[in-house]
């Protein structure tokens, strides 16, 4: 009896726990970069794109302008406060030197006060099948996702 008493406590504590607010809006354009080492080239490379939140409640999602950079880049985010969490996924250039291959891995970002900018950590794994990590920021550019601001970033990030 005790038992199924402290089981229906433990489940209606759990149901009433949500996550921390949201903190507003996140919607915009916003400069990603983030830096990896290629162990092929023993050298550290950064990669920019510009891209578009676009903000469900506590969900993010993220997606490179085309123009912005040759490789195509996505993130699934969840807000909790100030800790933004997720995946991330690449889509490296076809004629470049990782040859269009499919990198992804995990992101987790800490949101800035301001709520201008993210940054934090992201994980994943290597061509040698390594696992790799590095630094990654988001830093926002522009609230509109109109098409004329969009037209405005779809240029290259370097």
């Amino acid at each position: 009896m005790l038992r199924a008493a402290t089981l229906k406590l433990r489940s209606v504590i759990v149901a009433g726990m949500k996550p921390a607010a949201v903190r507003g809006s996140y919607e915009g354009v916003w400069l990603s970069r983030y830096q990896y080492y290629s162990s092929g080239r023993e050298e550290s490379f950064a990669g920019q794109h510009f891209v578009v939140v676009l903000q469900h409640g506590d969900r993010l999602t993220v997606r490179s302008l085309p123009g912005s950079a040759a490789s195509s880049l996505s993130l699934d985010l969840t807000v909790d406060g100030a800790v933004v969490t997720g995946t991330w996924v690449e889509q490296t250039d076809p004629t470049g030197y990782y040859r269009g291959a499919r990198y992804h891995g995990a992101i987790q970002l800490l949101v800035e006060p301001t709520g201008r900018r993210m940054a934090g950590k992201w994980v994943g794994f290597g061509k040698d099948m390594d696992v790799n990590t590095g630094p990654w920021e988001l830093a926002f550019k522009d609230a509109s996702t109109s098409k004329a601001t969009l037209d405005r970033y779809n240029t290259p990030a370097a």
